[in-house]
């Protein structure tokens, strides 16, 4: 039997010596030392041994397995070190190669428009003033002319919280009230932008969350004809190039008169689209001559005071301005829609 485990032994570090990745090292070791190796059928002859051969040869054979184990361990430690080294060179970084710039980022199509608006009104003596996006049911409806079961209510889908009177703002309009209360009793002249929210079916005219721009101007002897001056100034500024506006009467429970703006469609030049609903004018805001009641929730005598009061979509603004035949797009957060507007 030693000559047997001699001969073996010779025989798998012959082998062992040309094993040159671990998938072949782990077939050497089920080969010679697993449990049908050769080296497990060598001992299965000890009980044929006479009983007094058998210690010597027990003994022998444990040398050879600790030998061939040791040999496996220090092929497999050799082995994994040049896939190591090997794995390195495949990978290694070429340090004098120039370097990759960081992507940077931009601002949002809509901040761009707000930031444009901002700036446009600014020019005409309008400051920008911010309100909060949770308002109270008193300054988004009550103060604005819209009491309670108002059928005006309807106009909006607003999103109710589980506190009771607080809402998230469906304009920005309690932001008059906010701002006259405030500044009472000196004139104003300020934007108030900001995003607004509406339970509204989502389409390519209409989203759940939107941005929003509220003008208001209150003092003495201010007429409709101001209103119009300052809107058709905004418009043509915004629009450069644009043929054609008209106003229309409208309702607004917190204006009166009231009128919206609309502009010849630029998507489609007034032939007709899915965005101007075929009819060659898209609207752009709403405005009017403040309402006396809203006037003097803010504060303000409205036999001595008179104010107007607009508010316009951004969104609508920037599709408009750009070309965009659906608003969902601006809040998809499709970077290759973005990048067009960098």
């Amino acid at each position: 039997m030693q000559e047997q485990l001699k001969s073996m032994e010779a025989e798998a570090l012959a082998r062992l010596a040309e094993v040159q990745d671990l998938t072949a090292l782990e077939e050497w070791r089920t080969g010679y030392l697993g449990r049908k190796g050769r080296l497990a059928q060598i001992l299965r002859g000890l009980g044929q041994l006479p009983p007094e051969a058998r210690p010597a040869a027990g003994q022998a054979a444990n040398e050879v397995k600790r030998r061939l184990e040791a040999a496996f361990e220090a092929r497999r430690g050799a082995l994994e070190e040049a896939a190591t080294a090997a794995a390195f060179r495949a990978e290694q970084v070429d340090v004098t190669l120039p370097g990759r710039p960081p992507a940077l980022g931009r601002l949002h199509l809509s901040t761009q428009t707000l930031r444009e608006t901002s700036a446009i009104f600014a020019h005409m003596g309008f400051e920008a003033y911010e309100t909060p996006e949770v308002e109270t049911d008193e300054l988004n409806f009550q103060a604005l002319n819209i009491p309670p079961h108002h059928p005006a209510r309807d106009m909006w889908s607003t999103f109710y919280t589980d506190r009771e009177g607080v809402v998230l703002r469906t304009h920005t309009s309690p932001g008059q009230v906010r701002l006259m209360r405030e500044r009472y009793p000196a004139e104003i002249r300020a934007i108030l932008p900001g995003k607004v929210y509406r339970y509204e079916q989502v389409s390519a005219r209409y989203e759940f969350q939107l941005h929003q721009v509220e003008g208001l101007a209150v003092g003495r002897n201010i007429h409709m004809s101001d209103l119009k001056g300052v809107l058709v100034a905004f418009a043509q500024q915004m629009f450069q190039g644009m043929r054609r506006w008209r106003f229309r009467g409208s309702y607004f429970p917190f204006t009166e008169p009231s009128f919206e703006m609309d502009i010849e469609c630029v998507l489609c030049g007034g032939g007709g689209c899915r965005v101007c609903k075929y009819s060659g004018w898209v609207e752009i805001l709403g405005a009017g001559m403040v309402h006396p009641v809203v006037l003097q929730n803010g504060g303000y005598d409205p036999a001595a005071y008179s104010g107007f009061a607009f508010g316009m979509g951004t969104e609508r603004i920037t599709m408009l301005k750009y070309g965009i035949d659906d608003i969902r797009y601006f809040f998809s957060n499709n970077p290759r829609f973005l990048e067009q507007f960098g």
